[in-house]
């Protein structure tokens, strides 16, 4: 079965959301502007959020100090990163603190696809280029994949099924799970039913 992974949780009212549909995961983003939260929010999200669901931070190019505290305080049990963390950074963290890393890549060609292979990540996030945009890319480079992926990018509870196709080990939504920026509990709701049909 295709885990769900809710990301850019913000508000109290989107964590209980979460609580009662039971998503695999959840992420909190401290990079960007639109969904960005503080290490503050993150803590007091983490504290209203089901202990069953893991929370994944996700970062771009943050100080690896910073990661791997937010996971020392339990704030965060999954580190995901979205810039130009290369080894060096994977094995700081993995130094440091247990926890499952995904390391996201944008797919426009085969040297992508070799990219993505090689990563010293747990799982790694598949997306359109420059990622948070709602975007979809080009979903024929998935059949070259051939390691637990989490697919993201312009997903909503209509295409799960021809998502399904690709064999992602999870979905991670965000945007279509809003309306006008803010988590829909409808959307929230369908999407995850979508999911679990398959």
């Amino acid at each position: 079965m295709m885990k769900v992974k809710f990301c850019g949780l913000k508000r109290p009212c989107d964590v209980l959301w979460a609580n009662r549909l039971q998503p695999d995961y959840v992420g909190f983003v401290f990079a960007g502007r639109k969904r960005r939260i503080s290490d503050l929010q993150a803590r007091k999200l983490r504290k209203l959020l089901d202990r069953k669901i893991p929370a994944v931070g996700v970062f771009v190019n943050a100080p690896t100090e910073h990661i791997i505290r937010l996971v020392q305080k339990d704030i965060i049990q999954a580190v995901q990163l979205h810039g130009q963390e290369g080894e060096a950074d994977i094995r700081r963290i993995r130094q440091a603190v247990i926890c499952p890393i995904i390391q996201a890549f944008s797919l426009n060609g085969d040297e992508d696809v070799a990219r993505a292979e090689k990563s010293g990540a747990d799982y790694i996030l598949l997306e359109a280029a420059g990622g948070g945009s709602g975007e979809r890319f080009n979903w024929k480079w998935l059949c070259q994949i051939r390691r637990p992926f989490f697919l993201a990018g312009g997903l909503t509870a209509e295409c799960i099924e021809e998502a399904s196709r690709y064999h992602p080990f999870a979905l991670d939504v965000s945007s279509g799970i809003e309306t006008d920026g803010f988590k829909d509990k409808k959307k929230m709701e369908k999407f995850i039913r979508e999911a679990r049909r398959i």
